[in-house]
């Protein structure tokens, strides 16, 4: 069985001050994240105060490379199909996310891959991934 990868109507993202950064930098085709200035720890969701230690944060950069740790894939859910999954970056944090641009039916565990951004109501421009 195949089920390619169709694209799907996105709805707008909220943006609002503690989220401008990561929506200005997906634009760009950056995937950003926060990481501690205390711990050092980089984490997902992004967030002003670091969750293993109450301590500041910073904006990063981050690879968009990593692996599928899960991956299901949606026939019945609307009229288009899709896989959503959870990807653990290089980094070591894990991001529930959709995978995209291939046929979903190949996906497997411990696959390798990379950030894309697709495009949602308003531009936005959402992280999403793609096999390497």
């Amino acid at each position: 069985m195949t089920t390619p990868y169709t694209d799907r109507p996105l709805a707008a993202v909220t943006v609002d001050a503690a989220t401008e950064h990561f929506w200005t930098q997906a634009k760009e085709g950056l995937l950003c994240t926060r990481r501690c200035t205390s711990c050092g720890k980089v984490h997902w969701y992004p967030r002003a105060l670091c969750p293993f230690c109450m301590g500041d944060t910073e904006w990063c950069s981050l690879s968009g490379r990593g692996t599928i740790y899960s991956v299901s894939v949606t026939r019945r859910a609307g009229p288009i199909p899709f896989a959503i999954a959870y990807v653990t970056l290089d980094e070591g944090i894990t991001m529930l996310t959709n995978i995209v641009d291939c046929d979903l039916d190949d996906l497997k565990i411990g696959q390798r891959v990379e950030v894309t951004f697709k495009p949602a109501e308003g531009g936005a421009m959402v992280p999403m991934f793609k096999p390497a």
